[in-house]
């Protein structure tokens, strides 16, 4: 079975990881809703990682993609 897919979007996945740290979303809360008075509030949330995970990810694929090219055909 080949395992260089599986490497490469390790690969990927570590590289975007080390760039971006984390994300943001938003979300909406009805706060007040008296008739034709209507007030939300938007809450932000943050998602973290640590940069590591996304180095440990990288090395992790170029040790899959070496391991696939060593193991017999």
């Amino acid at each position: 079975m080949q395992k260089k897919p599986l490497g490469i979007v390790l690969i990927v996945i570590g590289i975007i990881m080390m760039a971006f740290t984390g994300f943001n979303y938003v979300t909406t809360e009805k706060v007040v809703d008296l008739g034709p008075i209507k007030i939300d509030k938007e809450r932000n949330h943050p998602v973290q990682w640590s940069p590591i995970i996304g180095i440990v990810l990288f090395i992790g694929g170029i040790v899959v993609i070496v391991t696939d090219k060593k193991s017999p055909a």
